[in-house]
């Protein structure tokens, strides 16, 4: 590359960079100043493709920052609301985490190891565990786009006020909820293929009365060889927290046999 082609591919950055800025100001982002601190120009550009075909209108607040990813509060053109989950490309220990999850997984098999490729394949492993999940008539938060390490959701709640987690939930029907989520699992295992391998009440929303499962970027197929695994923590999880809820409440080994038919 020549000089002037560097100088001039410089410049390019610089006034992508300028334009990112300025949009995003101009769209009433309460977060430009956090975004750009934390995000690389990769994400920034990325954000700034989703505002530029209308995805993405508005970013306000942070919902959820966790160590893996920071999930922001947005709006469409239409105004409708969204959730902005931005997975953090810098973030080494996510790395060692997620692998568990993607190797083992046929549709996944060719990713390369680097941190960043590990990082935009997670991003997409949960897009499509979201729409398996929606087909498969599970309440989930409806997936609707996906860029790199940038995914856009539906928003589960009113006003970037998000709805409150099963944990913080006082259950006026603990019953009643428990046998929908198991009707959720269920219908995830035999009609969507997936276990969700990290299922318990802080990834359990409530919305309008009825669970949202969420958070589903590590679930795995069932014919991956820890499903059976993940599966029984899963149940496990659920037993533990309603066992003091719900009266008469099955065994993990009937719920196990409940939500997977008896197959192993």
């Amino acid at each position: 590359m020549s000089f002037r082609d560097k100088v001039d591919k410089r410049l390019s950055r610089k006034q992508k960079a300028y334009e990112i800025e300025s949009l995003m100001k101009n769209k009433r982002s309460e977060d430009y100043q956090v975004i750009e601190e934390v995000f690389d120009k990769s994400t920034l550009m990325t954000i700034y493709d989703f505002m530029n075909k209308g995805i993405i209108d508005e970013i306000h607040g942070v919902v959820n920052a966790g160590k893996e990813a920071r999930v922001y509060w947005g709006k469409d053109t239409e105004g409708n609301e969204l959730a902005i989950k931005i997975y953090l490309t810098s973030s080494a220990e996510f790395k060692k985490g997620m692998l568990p999850y993607i190797e083992g997984d046929p549709r996944f098999s060719h990713v390369r190891r680097d941190t960043r490729s590990l990082i935009y394949t997670w991003a997409q492993k949960e897009y499509k565990n979201l729409q398996r999940a929606k087909d498969a008539k599970v309440n989930v938060p409806e997936p609707l786009a996906i860029q790199k390490n940038v995914l856009i959701m539906n928003f589960i709640g009113k006003n970037g006020e998000r709805a409150p987690l099963l944990k913080e939930t006082v259950l006026e029907n603990p019953e009643q909820v428990f046998k929908l989520i198991l009707t959720y699992l269920k219908r995830l295992y035999t009609k969507a293929g997936l276990v969700h391998a990290d299922l318990s009440e802080y990834n359990i929303m409530m919305w309008k009365k009825k669970p949202v499962i969420f958070d589903v970027a590590q679930s795995v197929l069932i014919k991956h060889p820890m499903a059976e695994r993940f599966l029984r923590r899963d149940i496990e999880n659920l037993h533990r927290y309603f066992n003091r809820k719900v009266s008469d409440i099955l065994s993990v080994d009937e719920i196990y046999v409940r939500v997977t038919g008896g197959r192993k």
